[in-house]
């Protein structure tokens, strides 16, 4: 069985990637004291320049994160649309949706030290631009 801590291993053509997901709680101020706001965050190291990049899915209306109604990872769209974040493949078509320009520098082709990069994304239009082109 794995450890849900462990750090998972994706090879990509010369490039390792190191990846986890998490599910966080941070307080929200609209939501009032003692409600915390849920997040699932999908976070990807370079093997190599150890540059990072985490993907946050918040809580949103027309969203849905992993809990109750959605097994753990999973991110969805009232509208249609489930992604496990768990699952390797739908991890490689996160990496792959990547901006260039993000890709470029967590592999250390970009400007800077990349081994000192930290990027956070939203992940919600990646999520869009994901199960828009899924066929099923």
């Amino acid at each position: 069985m794995r450890k849900d801590r462990q750090l998972r291993r994706l090879v990509v053509g010369e490039d390792v990637w190191l990846w986890s997901v998490r599910h966080r709680h941070e307080p929200g101020p609209e939501r009032g004291p003692g409600r915390p706001e849920c997040r699932e965050v999908l976070s990807l190291h370079h093997g190599t320049t150890r540059a990072t990049v985490r993907i946050v899915f918040r809580e949103r209306p027309g969203r849905i994160l992993a809990g109750a109604s959605l097994p753990g990872g999973a991110v969805a769209a009232r509208a249609g649309g489930m992604l496990n974040l768990h699952e390797p493949g739908v991890v490689r078509r996160f990496l792959d949706a990547l901006p260039d320009g993000v890709r470029d520098a967590m592999r250390g082709n970009g400007p800077g030290p990349a081994a000192s990069r930290e990027t956070e994304l939203d992940g919600w239009p990646l999520f869009d631009a994901l199960t828009a082109a899924d066929p099923g």
